[in-house]
């Protein structure tokens, strides 16, 4: 029989150990840069550390790419290809650094391209990836 210690000390034991077997949850973080969607599926967030998939056409997808609000594509979207094109502004995202990849989009805001385009950091990962 156990004893009246032990089990006190059992459940908090047992929560203990679920809690250190849980993943982590990974924080929202901000990026700020060029958002690109060229063509039908295709996204990319170009920011001061590089450039990051957002989609990309018959494969892999980010969750919450439909947080990228429709403003995002009025005054200030930059048509390159039809409706398609880029625009600057800030997404709150998820993302794994080693793929370079958005894993997911919580929510998106518009800026000034004049705005990125004063970011000097911005600008030289923009020209080396030229």
């Amino acid at each position: 029989m156990a004893t009246r210690a032990a089990r006190c000390w059992l459940p908090a034991l047992a929560t203990l150990v679920m809690l250190l077997l849980a993943a982590p949850a990974q924080a929202a973080e901000k990026r700020c840069g060029i958002l690109s969607n060229p063509t039908p599926a295709n996204w990319w967030l170009t920011d001061r550390d590089g450039e990051w998939t957002i989609g990309a056409q018959g494969g892999y997808q980010a969750e919450g790419i439909e947080n990228i609000l429709e403003s995002f594509f009025e005054d200030g979207w930059v048509r390159t290809n039809g409706y398609y094109g880029y625009r600057c502004g800030c997404l709150s995202v998820e993302s794994d650094r080693r793929s370079m990849r958005i894993l997911r989009v919580h929510s998106a805001s518009p800026l000034p391209m004049r705005r990125c385009d004063a970011d000097k950091a911005l600008q030289r990962q923009i020209n080396r990836e030229r």
